[in-house]
């Protein structure tokens, strides 16, 4: 038959080129191991019809036959994620089809805020049940290596505070804030007055909770409110994880909204996932479309200097610039595991196709973060012009 002279073709192909800890299984009971080694993955497909997944491997279609249920997949998650990127390398071309795509995506408020919902509203008990203490949904701080999560996390958080010289009775807008950490961090041992603001309904709803049993009530707000819609004066702005969802054309115009609100003697951070490309397309081999179909809705990453670029036309000055892409790696590996560890909970809160997703998702992003498809950048910043005599001589104080 055709599909079996071309399924044997592909997996001698494969075989000439790599060995892989892969066993694959046919509905009619007929096998094939890819490697020496014993195998780690073992990959069943049910049907005939599901083999056009597996002879095409991009990782939009592994990913997406695994979601649906069309090829069933066993292993460890991390040893998943290596094998269906050694099966698409060694089947596909990165460029082209398979390459560095940019899609470009309209952004209103009503789209943005629909991707925001679809992504963190999931259920507050979900995410709780692999994210830290604090439930920090961003790249941790693992200034030795060795932290714990939770550890990691704080870290963060006070490196991103020190960062922007954060005072006492200093006002701070955190945009895109969830469940609230940082704004609760910068008011209790910084003492400041903090607003955050989500797209997040559940995040906002328990990020008000946190703020009220912190007895933070009086000096952290927490608001329902898109970032286009904010107003006032802060002397500090802080924006985590967030500006992924805003969209390469309109960076500027987000930039200059920062600029809007910060005081003249202000400082901000940006802390963003960036693309590696200088054009700023998306992960090789169909990563980043399974993310857009899946995971982010119309999410799209800028390359660092074009973020840069950006900053500068809507009228800041980046002050510093540092890379944390080994962190992120650690991060979603970590959040992988507990993720892992907690199946079957998470199990009994989402649908099986859910839980493919994110399973995915989780350990696919630590690897491309390993393989510097994607990046992690904080940017400091102040207002474009402004005396130097205000600007610090050295980074020395963010380590003090």
């Amino acid at each position: 038959m055709f599909w079996e002279k071309r399924l044997a073709h592909w997996v001698d192909g494969i075989r000439d080129r790599s060995s892989l800890p892969l066993r694959l299984q046919l509905w009619n009971g007929q096998q094939f191991d890819f490697g020496q080694q014993a195998p780690q993955v073992t990959i069943r497909v049910p049907h005939a019809s599901s083999l056009s997944y597996l002879l095409t491997p991009s990782l939009a279609n592994l990913g997406k036959a695994y979601v649906e249920g069309k090829l069933e997949v066993e292993g460890r998650v991390s040893e998943i994620i290596g094998v269906a990127n050694a099966l698409a390398s060694s089947t596909l071309k990165a460029e082209g089809k398979f390459g560095r795509i940019v899609r470009p995506f309209r952004h209103t408020r009503q789209k943005d805020a629909e991707a925001i919902q679809y992504h963190y509203d999931v259920s507050n008990d979900f995410y709780k049940l692999w994210l830290d203490e604090n439930m920090v949904y961003s790249c941790a701080y693992f200034e030795n290596g060795d932290e714990d999560l939770t550890t990691a996390q704080l870290k963060k958080i006070d490196h991103i505070l020190t960062k922007i010289r954060i005072r006492p009775g200093d006002t701070l807008l955190d945009i895109g804030c969830g469940w609230g950490a940082l704004a609760i961090r910068a008011a209790q041992k910084y003492g400041a007055k903090c607003v955050g603001i989500t797209l997040s309904k559940n995040q906002h709803a328990l990020a008000k909770e946190r703020v009220e049993q912190a007895g933070l009530s009086d000096r952290v707000e927490i608001r329902l409110e898109d970032y286009r819609d904010a107003s006032g004066t802060y002397d500090r702005i802080t924006s985590v994880g967030m500006f992924e969802h805003v969209g390469v054309k309109n960076l500027p115009g987000y930039f200059t909204k920062i600029r809007s609100l910060l005081a003249d003697d202000g400082f901000a951070m940006n802390h963003g996932i960036t693309t590696t490309d200088v054009n700023n397309g998306e992960a090789v081999y169909g990563g980043g479309e399974f993310i857009e179909k899946y995971v982010f809705p119309h999410g799209e990453l800028p390359h660092i200097g074009q973020v840069l670029k950006a900053m500068q036309e809507g009228g800041l000055e980046a002050l510093d610039v540092e890379n944390l892409r080994r962190h992120y790696a650690k991060t979603c590996s970590v959040w992988a595991d507990n993720f892992e560890a907690n199946a079957d909970r998470i199990k009994r809160q989402v649908d099986d196709r859910r839980f493919r997703i994110w399973r995915v998702y989780l350990a696919g992003c630590s690897y491309a973060f390993a393989q510097d498809w994607v990046s992690l950048n904080q940017v400091v910043c102040s207002k474009a012009g402004r005396d130097i005599t205000t600007l610090p001589w050295s980074r020395r104080y963010m380590y003090q």
